[in-house]
């Protein structure tokens, strides 16, 4: 028998062996239950492990300490469909038995993927948040948190349905220790979980302590969850300490090119060029005489002769400025007249100097031959926005004549003051001397600093960007602030360099076979022995790969259930038109074709090969486009 046994696996082809190889393969490892049934759990637990032909099996030693009694949760709800009881046993030092029991202080009205909600029994009023905690002794309980923190939540009590628990006591004991759970092996990364065991109203895990040896929970491999990017550095030392490395380094391939190292920098050169009044104010038309008045101050001073005619003349200034920034102010700051001085701002009327006020587009209210000396107004006028949003015209518009007493040598003025602050014209350019090193195919960058952020390391990208700064340049009365997204860029380059200990190889062969060759045709071409070439074409065949299916056949199911998850407004069901929804399953199919639903479940998608990718397109792009939606302030709203 043994004999023709032998004979019938020597029949086999290779191929018929690996498939059958591969469908042992498949068995132990297709599913996310069969490697915890195969290989999680009882590598876990001390268990055997068998071979994938089951031919061999060995016990591994995974952990340091076991125990089938890790946690227990057991749990009772009463009439308003709140759990009033949870109670929780562990197993604290693996030993195989309990030693803390504790109870939960708030009956359970809604359960999260972190934590639990507390309300009112049978409502979903007054709630209170918390959140799965482990505290310094190590006590499993529960911390005070807002609805923020929590994840995944959803009702349970009557205000949402009828008999919820029970009717989903698989799935809620899943959930209210699978946020117990984490908070033990957050507070512990030692401890892993190898099977979860449920038992009407109970919940048992089976633990180990897994992840290294030791007495202390904090360990050096989840450091680096805390700070990811040390891992670049300690990957470089362990690197320089590893004496494989090393002998790969000192290896042909590693000696035959030399590298040189090259280091440059992309700087930002900015200068400052100090800025005369005219070069920030500048002023035309009708203007009589310009006077200091300070500082960063001129005043100009818009005369004009006055008629008795319907029609005074209008004497006007043009002002503009080049940066709006450095304007402090402008005002009229004086209007004098013999007779009749009328102000005007960009053509409105603003005020006048004379015997009474000329607010009006027509002639003054008296004769323009007065004798009554001349007449001046103080008040100040500002047009400061005015000339800030663009040029800016100033009018004198003058009335008078005959008899009177003349001001100076004219009939009327306007006084106009602009004050600017102290400025410098800032200009930046960028000086970039890794131009040439970075266009060079040898080169390759190694290292980067972007104003002492480290955004390259040992050709690696850290992943860290600095955020844009500002920064002031100049002293005295000549300085200005500047902000851009960076000021200097610190590089260097390795860059290759062949010392012709190692030719690069001849690839001229491999190319001309794949340009050649067709699908039954190769074509080669190989040197000979006097440095020529010879071309060769033969008949090529691939073996024949068998047929497979189009596709996995898969169906499609659904089965009814409560919109019960809540949110910080509320439960969604409340807050919809229908407060019953749909979960739906896909679901592999056995080789007979045959959709294995779950309970409850209706099949809407027979076995076959199904495509949901637009259905999948939608989905995401209605949470993309919610998402964009959303605001987040530091207030309430």
């Amino acid at each position: 028998m043994a004999a023709m046994a032998s004979a019938s696996t020597l029949a086999q082809s290779v191929e018929d062996r690996a498939r059958a190889a591969a469908e042992a393969s498949r068995a132990k490892s297709s599913t996310s239950k069969a490697i915890q049934e195969n290989y999680l759990t009882p590598g876990l637990s001390g268990q055997p492990i068998a071979t994938v032909d089951r031919s061999q099996s060995f016990t591994p030693s995974l952990a340091c300490q076991k125990t089938s009694s890790l946690l227990e949760i057991l749990i009772q709800p009463d009439g308003t469909g709140d759990i009033n009881t949870v109670r929780i046993a562990r197993d604290t030092d693996l030993d195989g038995s309990f030693d803390r029991v504790s109870t939960l202080p708030v009956p359970v009205s809604g359960i999260c993927a972190n934590g639990v909600i507390a309300c009112q029994p049978g409502s979903w009023n007054a709630c209170n948040y918390h959140r799965w905690n482990v505290d310094v002794s190590g006590d499993l309980g529960l911390a005070a948190a807002e609805m923020a923190e929590l994840a995944g939540c959803y009702c349970i009590n009557n205000s949402c349905g009828a008999n919820l628990v029970m009717d989903n006591l698989p799935s809620v004991l899943k959930d209210l220790g699978g946020g117990a759970i984490g908070a033990l092996t957050s507070h512990d990364p030692r401890v892993g979980v190898a099977e979860a065991r449920i038992n009407g109203p109970l919940i048992q895990y089976v633990g180990a302590q897994s992840t290294a040896c030791t007495a202390l929970p904090d360990l050096p491999q989840t450091a680096y969850r805390g700070r990811p990017t040390s891992i670049l550095g300690d990957a470089a030392a362990t690197a320089a300490g590893s004496s494989l490395f090393q002998s790969l380094k000192g290896s042909p391939a590693g000696i035959g090119k030399a590298e040189q190292v090259r280091a440059c920098t992309i700087e930002r050169d900015v200068t400052l060029r100090p800025l005369a009044y005219e070069d920030i104010v500048s002023a035309t038309g009708v203007i009589y005489s310009v006077q200091g008045c300070g500082e960063g101050c001129r005043r100009f001073r818009i005369i004009g002769d006055g008629n008795c005619s319907s029609a005074p003349p209008i004497f006007t200034a043009r002002f503009e400025v080049s940066d709006p920034a450095k304007l402090l102010s402008a005002r009229i700051v004086e209007m004098g007249a013999d007779d009749w001085v009328q102000g005007r701002i960009n053509g409105r009327v603003v005020g006048s100097a004379g015997p009474r006020p000329w607010l009006t587009t027509g002639l003054p209210s008296g004769d323009c031959r007065t004798d009554g000396g001349a007449a001046r107004n103080y008040t100040s006028y500002d047009f400061t926005t005015d000339l800030r949003a663009g040029p800016t015209t100033v009018s004198a518009r003058v009335r008078g004549g005959g008899g009177g007493a003349p001001l100076t040598t004219e009939w009327g003025l306007v006084d106009v003051e602009i004050r600017v602050s102290d400025a410098c014209e800032p200009s930046d350019r960028l000086v970039d001397q890794c131009a040439d090193i970075g266009a060079n195919q040898k080169c390759r960058l190694d290292s980067e600093s972007v104003d002492g952020v480290q955004t390259f390391l040992n050709g690696v990208g850290t992943g860290l960007r600095p955020l844009p700064r500002s920064r002031q340049f100049g002293t005295g009365s000549c300085t200005a602030t500047l902000t851009r997204d960076f000021f200097l860029r610190q590089r260097t380059y390795k860059c290759a360099i062949d010392t012709g200990a190692m030719p690069e190889p001849d690839l001229s062969r491999g190319a001309y076979i794949i340009d050649r060759s067709t699908e039954t045709l190769l074509a080669d071409r190989v040197r000979t022995a006097d440095g020529g070439s010879a071309a060769s074409t033969r008949a090529f065949a691939l073996p024949d790969r068998g047929s497979v299916p189009a596709c996995e056949a898969v169906c499609k199911t659904r089965s009814a259930k409560a919109n019960t998850d809540a949110a910080p407004a509320g439960v969604v069901g409340a807050q919809q038109t229908s407060p019953t929804g749909f979960d739906t399953f896909y679901h592999a199919c056995s080789p007979g074709n045959v959709c294995p639903a779950g309970p409850g479940e209706t099949i809407v998608t027979p076995c076959g090969c199904l495509d949901t990718f637009p259905e999948a397109v939608v989905m995401m792009q209605t949470v993309r486009l919610a998402g964009a939606d959303l605001a987040c302030t530091a207030t309430a709203r």
